[in-house]
């Protein structure tokens, strides 16, 4: 089984005070709270679970927040399993895991933080890491693969989903440029979320409101993903 913490530590290559382009996603498995981003106001004892379950209780802490904002809304309720997978379901932790990462990876991607240089320093600390030669060598792959947002929405399989997919790719960057919130505003567009839903996200992980959107002109046809790898 993929260790996805440790992996997302591994993407952590530099510990000061400037965030690089995957510090944050890094901080959710490392238990960080660091400054300048969305991470502080993420519960401790939810980083201390691990990079999964963090992002899925504040997905689903957004969720619950935009389901009681809607006015006249009889939506069932959404329980947490649905975001968080149980413990002992390990492939469907593995596999929302890898998701996760993927999202995080491409998000930092957007802006071109992770260039040459920046490879490199992960690279070299992914070998110093306790990793089996599997998870370093999908690692390399992922960072390497060019930027492809469809094959990040391929993997939204559900509207839970989605909506960590999307709050995933949000805490691994600032926002603070134009090309990263335009990357954000695409990827919403394309997952199908409601902007009020994108607008909870924001809020549960202390980030800068997103501009305004439009409404999605139809409702997301969730299928499963044929690709699982």
């Amino acid at each position: 089984m993929f260790n996805i913490d440790q992996i997302l530590k591994a993407l952590q290559s530099d510990q000061g005070t400037q965030r690089t382009a995957v510090t944050g996603a890094a901080g959710l498995a490392a238990g960080m709270l660091l400054s300048g981003g969305g991470l502080g106001k993420l519960a401790g004892s939810a980083v201390q679970l691990g990079a999964v379950a963090a992002v899925g209780g504040l997905a689903f802490n957004a969720w619950q927040n935009y389901q009681k904002n809607q006015q006249g809304a009889q939506a069932p309720a959404v329980q947490q399993d649905a975001f968080i997978p149980a413990v002992s379901d390990s492939h469907a932790q593995e596999e929302l895991g890898k998701t996760l990462v993927r999202a995080m990876i491409a998000a930092a991607k957007a802006d071109g933080r992770i260039d040459a240089d920046e490879k490199e320093a992960i690279f070299s600390k992914l070998e110093t890491m306790t990793l089996s030669s599997e998870e370093k060598a999908w690692v390399f792959d992922e960072l390497s693969t060019p930027l492809d947002i469809n094959a990040v929405v391929a993997r939204a399989d559900t509207p839970e989903h989605a909506t960590e997919i999307y709050a995933a790719s949000l805490v691994a960057i600032t926002a603070d440029t134009a090309s990263e919130r335009a990357y954000l505003d695409a990827l919403a567009s394309k997952l199908r979320l409601d902007p009020a839903l994108v607008t909870e996200i924001h809020k549960a992980a202390g980030a800068r409101a997103p501009e305004p959107a439009a409404a999605p002109a139809a409702p997301f046809a969730y299928t499963p993903s044929s690709s699982n790898v």
